[in-house]
């Protein structure tokens, strides 16, 4: 189903924004001590307030439940948007926030503080630091005789990927079988129980500052499919704007990978629903991406800790969700994008 009428998509984008309070509450409600909306809404205006009330709800919403939800908008918001950016900066349907490598070096920085015993906010830190080394390592590669090419930047993209996966296998391998493995390979798959409010305070500004550049430069995404020559003959710095981009999407990913491990197809799947709805007009679909992909994540984190006794890591559920669901929008669309 395509919108085609502005208004209707301005409509509908406000509406999409309007979701996200709604099921974050909704889903704050849900786990095995339920919550009603009312009970929720009555625990902020006591804490507000500063009414003691019901102390037990007040401690699984805010100690337990919030943080996580927190996590899961800004991560959902972020992987959508970077996933929206990178297609629209490659004009390239497949390409994901980890087509620079960032995922892949974030992984081998958090599994590396891991092996050493660091903290939290350490392996959040290392995590961040490495990501942005690959980003930074892809683009210098990528560049010849000072130029850079978008095939050269997807190359180079896949080579510093691969090399980050065999730095995580051989610290896999080097790791304690019994107290670092089992550590390591369940945050790789994905998850959002560790997180504090301090990592959020440490993590989300990162991500909300890459939002923030990639809703200011959306409309010119779509500049980025022309060739370069046309962009260049609409006054349009494409360095520039390319390196902009490319930081601002590794940023996100970086960030997120760093506080909840690797989390897949959220990139890949949510900008995909927002072009069938909306058409490929970037000014639309960003905005559709964000408020997508952070309500997304709520409901798939809400699954995770509620579905069994032992929380599911989140990217197998994005993955069983994500493919049947995309293998879904190939058959409706012929793989031709509107």
């Amino acid at each position: 189903m395509l919108i085609e009428n502005k208004k209707l998509k301005s409509l509908f984008i406000l509406i999409s924004f309007l979701l996200i309070p709604l099921v974050a509450i909704i889903c704050l409600g849900i786990g095995r001590y339920s919550l009603s909306p009312l009970q929720i809404l009555q625990s902020f205006a006591d804490s507000i307030l500063g009414n003691s009330g019901d102390t037990v709800a007040k401690t699984v919403i805010f100690k337990v439940r919030l943080p996580r939800i927190l996590l899961a908008l800004a991560a959902g918001a972020g992987l959508a948007c970077s996933g929206t950016a990178f297609q629209g900066l490659f004009s390239n349907p497949l390409a994901t926030p980890d087509t620079l490598g960032v995922a892949s070096g974030s992984s081998f920085g958090a599994v590396l503080a891991m092996m050493f015993h660091w903290n939290l906010l350490g392996i959040q830190a290392l995590a961040l630091c490495f990501g942005l080394i690959s980003c930074f390592l892809t683009y210098q590669i990528s560049r010849i005789k000072g130029k850079s090419s978008i095939i050269m930047i997807i190359l180079s993209g896949m080579v510093i990927s691969s090399l980050f996966q065999a730095l995580v296998s051989i610290v896999k391998y080097m790791a304690d079988p019994e107290d670092e493995l089992p550590s390591i390979t369940y945050w790789l798959m994905g998850s959002m129980s560790t997180v504090t409010y301090k990592s959020l305070l440490f993590g989300v500004p990162f991500i909300f500052i890459g939002l923030c550049i990639i809703w200011a430069l959306k409309w010119r995404l779509n500049i980025l499919s022309l060739n370069e020559d046309e962009a260049k003959s609409m006054g349009m710095n494409i360095k520039i704007l390319r390196l902009f981009i490319i930081i601002a999407s590794s940023l996100i990913t970086a960030s997120v990978i760093s506080m909840c491990g690797q989390v897949g197809w959220v990139g890949l799947l949510i900008p995909h629903i927002a072009r069938m709805l909306l058409g490929s007009n970037n000014k639309s679909v960003v905005p559709l991406s964000i408020s997508f992909g952070a309500i997304f994540m709520v409901i798939i984190d809400t699954f995770a800790r509620s579905a069994s006794s032992a929380e599911i890591p989140i990217s197998i559920l994005t993955a069983i969700i994500g493919a049947p669901v995309f293998i879904s929008l190939l058959r409706k669309t012929g793989g031709v994008w509107a």
